[in-house]
């Protein structure tokens, strides 16, 4: 072969660049490669307008900031000009009659904000993150630790017997109430429960699945701790960070660069092949790509055929995204900081979108997730323009009609352009609702479909940007298959890592710090 390393890695992603830095830092030989002209997945930044920048894809890094990968990293970054910003009301929630609340990373200015909504609603809401600090070493280690390591095993073994074996499984079953469950028996305001109900859309479930109750919880935990960080410049400045760091070590990041097959002798991965014919050995291959990548196309599996079939992908993601002219002038007071701002009639309101998007129907009032990115950094455009950052986490990836019947939809049930720009008209009239003269402010406007996002990026299968669904039979242990264990495959030296992956998706960097310290890191 023409080229070889100790470790190739397909993608550049969040995972797969956190893998190749930490390795590299290691002294381990990496090369990644990238099949599209840029590298970073949806860590991406492009320019709307003259002297705008924008994150089309994936802004918020509070998983980051809060994770493994960036205790590793994070100095690395920071002196290759990586810097975190935030403001101190990480989200709140607009109700279509523009009654509002705002979440600070002040417990007891939140406290008093909930009490203000519904009398004890603080308390309760003081009380239930009191109560997950107290679980959080417990559910932390769960949750971005390795599940089948002797550190797992031993944090498993203290909790059983700090808590006993009841208690611990209590605790664990406590942990698998619905955000539904959860926001019904602990709260009385309305106001309160939207507040929290659209959070579980962005750990990919919905309001009434297990667990999203309290995926509610550990995000309060970290947004009141964290904020909703944005990286100064836009995601792709993460991006050039963790490529330096690669490259200052040794390693490389190639874009343009497809890869066609890994592969193996026997049993044992060899290397890969581009798609040009180029031969790269490798002793070890990490695969950031979704199962049907990895085990149909590139090292292409018959045993897993079974487990491809009943593997699922979740709902598309619909990205909605503006210049305008001037600042954001809401008409309810307060809303101008807020980093991540919902607009929803509430949980029901959330759960019928759910559901519609799951039958394949383009909701009639989404739930809408507007992001101010300049807020906190107002690099991102010149003065006297503005930014929205938003994201539709209910629509459908094959569309089969219009739950409101005002819109057409192809009898194929594939996204058209058509489509695309008038569903982003239903989603401009919200807004204008509550900004005021809105549309006559508008500079540019830029409307992705679930389509359009898995053309960027082949691994958001039909728009999830989640790389599968997230329900708890196709999480954790069981993440991408029921018999997954750790990052291996049944290939010795191939792994796979990335959202189809433990623990997730998000930008945490998760898979990719965990096979970076199994492979030595």
């Amino acid at each position: 072969m023409s080229n070889a390393v100790d470790i190739a890695i397909v993608g550049s992603g969040i995972n797969a660049l956190t893998a190749g830095a930490m390795l590299a830092k290691a002294g381990k030989r990496v090369a990644l490669f990238e099949r599209e002209d840029v590298a970073g997945g949806c860590m991406r930044t492009e320019d709307m307008a003259e002297g705008v920048s924008h994150d089309p894809l994936a802004t918020t890094f509070v998983l980051w900031v809060t994770g493994a990968a960036h205790g590793a990293l994070g100095e690395d970054l920071a002196r290759h000009g990586v810097e975190f910003c935030a403001t101190d009301t990480p989200t709140g929630v607009l109700m279509p009659d523009g009654q509002a609340l705002v979440y600070k990373m002040d417990r007891s200015a939140n406290v008093a904000a909930f009490n203000a909504v519904s009398d004890g609603d603080g308390q309760q809401l003081a009380a239930d993150l009191d109560t997950f600090g107290a679980n959080a070493n417990l559910l932390f280690g769960l949750m971005g630790g390795d599940p089948w390591s002797k550190s797992t095993a031993k944090l498993m073994a203290k909790e059983a017997w700090s808590r006993g074996p009841r208690g611990l499984a209590a605790t664990m079953g406590d942990a698998l109430q619905s955000m539904r469950g959860w926001l019904e028996t602990s709260f009385d305001g309305d106001l309160t429960r939207a507040l929290w109900a659209p959070w579980c859309l962005h750990a990919g479930l919905g309001p009434e699945a297990a667990f999203s109750g309290q995926m509610g919880q550990v995000i309060g935990f970290a947004l009141e701790a964290a904020g909703a960080p944005v990286v100064k410049g836009g995601a792709a400045q993460m991006v050039r960070g963790l490529v330096a760091i690669i490259e200052e070590n040794g390693g490389t990041v190639r874009c343009g660069a497809e890869v066609a097959e890994i592969t193996t002798s026997g049993d044992r991965v060899t290397g890969l092949v581009l798609t040009g014919g180029e031969k790269i050995a490798a002793d070890k291959v990490l695969a950031s790509v979704t199962p049907h990548q990895l085990y149909e196309r590139l090292a292409p599996a018959t045993d897993r055929a079974e487990d491809l079939r009943k593997y699922r992908y979740g709902r598309g993601d619909f990205q909605l995204h503006y210049v305008l002219d001037g600042d954001v002038d809401w008409t309810t007071p307060g809303l101008e900081n807020v980093q991540l701002l919902h607009m929803t009639p509430g949980l029901d309101g959330v759960s019928k979108a759910v559901n519609e998007a799951e039958r394949g129907l383009l909701p009639e009032v989404p739930t809408i997730c507007v992001g101010q990115p300049c807020a906190a950094d107002p690099s991102r455009a010149h003065k006297g323009k503005s930014v929205l950052w938003l994201q539709l986490p209910e629509a459908p990836r094959m569309v089969k009609g219009d739950a409101a019947g005002t819109i057409d939809t192809p009898e194929n049930g594939e996204w058209t352009d058509t489509l695309r720009e008038a569903y982003a008209d239903r989603i401009e009239d919200i807004l204008a609702n509550h900004i005021r003269d809105f549309k006559s402010r508008i500079v540019t406007r830029r409307a992705l479909s679930p389509a359009d996002l898995e053309g960027m990026n082949m691994n958001l299968v039909g728009g999830d940007p989640y790389g599968g669904a997230c329900t708890l039979e196709q999480f954790f242990l069981w993440r991408p298959f029921s018999d997954s264990k750790r990052h291996g495959t049944d290939i010795k030296g191939l792994y796979h890592i990335g959202a189809s992956t433990h623990p997730g998706p998000g930008l945490s960097g998760g898979s990719g710090f965990l096979i970076a310290k199994e492979l030595g890191a």
